[in-house]
């Protein structure tokens, strides 16, 4: 299993708007960078992801998993490269992980999240994972 983390700004697609979308649930649109593409085409059907609310509270606040790989964005214009992958909510993290706990934490000193702040999709080496999650209250 892989690890990544999506981010989404909250008045956009929340954590909320996530989970009520239950177990069948949603396609993560609107992915506009290559390297955020690439990423999306990586990933596996079980693979894990951290959902991070980014520009208002820029936190880790849940785990979501990748339901179905990636197909073409539905809402890309026609002959755009752009791909999307389904993921649904699997549990909040009891205590979001803030990016200011993030830089905090010496084992987190060359997650992707702090040297490539703007990439909306990116992957999360095992131990970050398990670092992230404990911080965030739960067993990784």
């Amino acid at each position: 299993m892989a690890y990544w983390l999506i981010k989404s700004e909250p008045d956009t697609w929340s954590w909320d708007q996530q989970v009520k979308k239950g177990a069948k649930g949603e396609a993560w649109t609107g992915v506009r960078n290559h390297q955020a593409k690439l990423n999306l085409t990586k990933m596996k059907k079980g693979d894990r992801a951290f959902f991070y609310h980014s520009n208002v509270g820029k936190e880790a606040v849940g785990i979501v998993e990748i339901v179905r790989e990636h197909y073409p964005d539905p809402t890309a214009k026609p002959g755009e490269p752009w791909v999307v992958v389904d993921v649904k909510a699997v549990e909040p993290l009891p205590q979001p992980v803030t990016i200011a706990a993030v830089k905090a934490e010496p084992k987190l000193k060359a997650m992707m999240l702090i040297n490539n702040s703007r990439l909306s999709v990116q992957p999360v080496t095992a131990d970050e994972w398990k670092t992230v999650c404990k911080m965030g209250g739960l067993k990784a």
